[in-house]
């Protein structure tokens, strides 16, 4: 096994996001009715709740780091999120994360509260991280991509060099760019615009004048001005209901197929079909049917059926509404528990890793090292297992494996189970050992 340092990034001649800290000033405002009170003026204010500031701390690692070694040099890096759903789910950048040791989520009201990552995808540069809030969070107003004008007026909020909730307007310069970053980064489809996108600026929302996130604001390139891009706010959406689904997060299936559908300004969802034996098809759906309501949430995406049935149980009785030939209908789904579902965790960590473990206190871990919030004591190595060829000894803390944290059982149960570990050969993994974070991979394919 090696120390921990994070990863180093060469700089390119494009910049993604993420430096420094920040600080935000506000003053009073003037008497309701003035001219002050412009279109933009009134944008930001309604957008503005569901911003927030997310700084984080990784080490850059030497390529000589040993174990014993110094761990390398920490940097602080910065983006920015928007509030999707009232819980404390926030969308961001994946790479406003990425190797993120200590996730800081800094609120409107100036609240700060550890975030943890619930999931992310690489390729569309997409990350959906979590607080837990006392009380529900405003979320942002969530507009469309699909109508936007080169010339439109846009604003961009974020925490642009680290001052929070920077304010920048432009217009649309051009849409459908293609954009190379890096050599392994890729953006088919983004929006361009002159409003000011600085580093800090990434997974902040690009509105438009009534307020509405039309896009995720991603990158600049250094060196020019006025040129920066924003992910389309539909292609955004759509990967957050793939990244947000029951399935993948609380492994529940529902098993209804569905699309969102936009007409006239207006968006609803679509049933394609439901799976042979789901809880869909009991339910009675059919293709063709529109959802406008589960629970008491009403429906216009993809996303929003997802996050409807998140949090829920296995065999909950869900009422939906629905339209089916112009006519309102209620049904019932009762989820499942998915297929997919597999042991406990202490079972499936002795089945897959070969070692037995306990949760350890935050209290506890924050005396060793100040950085994790619990971790997993492991009590018994099994002689032979990708824990034991790996060096893994008893009284080793986990505290990590792949871009999760492990401070409880349900996180090490959800790693276990996710389809980003389940089709690895070798997965990474992270031990607090004598104070020292060290990590090392382990070997899944035998």
């Amino acid at each position: 096994m090696n120390e921990h340092a994070g990863n180093g990034r060469t700089r390119r001649w494009w910049l993604t996001a993420a430096l420094t800290v920040g600080v935000v000033a506000s003053g009073l405002s003037p008497a309701s009715g003035s001219n002050r009170h412009t279109p933009i003026v009134r944008a930001v204010a309604r957008a503005r709740p569901a911003v927030v500031n997310i700084q984080g701390r990784k080490r850059v690692q030497s390529p000589t780091s040993l174990v014993g070694t110094q761990a390398g040099r920490q940097v602080k890096g910065m983006g920015t999120g928007v509030i999707i759903d009232p819980r404390g789910y926030i969308l961001t950048n994946h790479h406003v994360i990425d190797g993120v040791e200590r996730i800081e989520v800094t609120l409107a009201n100036h609240e700060t509260y550890i975030g943890r990552l619930v999931a992310r995808d690489k390729k569309t540069d997409l990350a959906v991280i979590r607080i837990d809030v006392p009380k529900p969070l405003p979320v942002i107003p969530i507009g469309t991509s699909t109508d936007l004008m080169p010339g439109e007026t846009v604003i961009a909020v974020g925490n642009a060099y680290g001052y929070e909730h920077t304010v920048t307007s432009g217009i649309i310069s051009a849409l459908h760019r293609p954009v190379q970053i890096s050599e392994t980064q890729h953006y088919p489809d983004l929006i361009q615009t002159d409003a000011s996108i600085n580093p800090g600026n990434s997974g902040g929302p690009l509105l438009n004048i009534d307020g509405e996130m039309i896009g995720l604001n991603v990158a600049v390139r250094v060196g020019a001005q006025g040129i920066g891009f924003a992910i389309p706010v539909n292609d955004a959406m759509n990967v957050a209901s793939r990244l947000l689904s029951v399935e993948r997060i609380s492994h529940l299936s529902h098993g209804v197929l569905l699309k969102t559908v936009e007409q006239g300004g207006a968006m609803h969802v679509e049933v394609l079909g439901t799976r042979e034996g789901s809880a869909g098809e009991a339910a009675g759906l059919e293709r063709g049917d529109i959802v406008r309501r589960v629970g008491d949430r009403e429906i216009h995406r993809k996303l929003d059926f997802e996050l409807a049935l998140l949090g829920r149980r296995a065999d909950e009785e869900v009422e939906l509404e629905i339209e089916r030939d112009g006519t309102r209908r209620v049904l019932s789904l009762v989820l499942q528990g998915s297929k997919r579902s597999s042991l406990p965790a202490v079972d499936s960590a002795w089945r897959d890793l070969g070692i037995q473990v306990e949760p350890v206190s935050r209290r506890v871990i924050r005396q060793m090292q100040g950085t994790y919030n619990g971790g997993l004591r492991v009590l018994r190595v099994r002689p032979g297992s990708p824990a034991d060829r790996e060096g893994v000894r008893r009284g080793d803390i986990l505290v990590g494996m792949h871009q999760w944290e492990t401070a409880t059982l349900d996180n090490l149960e959800f790693v276990l189970n996710s389809d980003e570990v389940r089709g690895r050969p070798r997965v990474k993994f992270f031990i607090l050992r004598n104070g020292r974070t060290l990590y090392g991979w382990l070997d899944l394919s035998r």
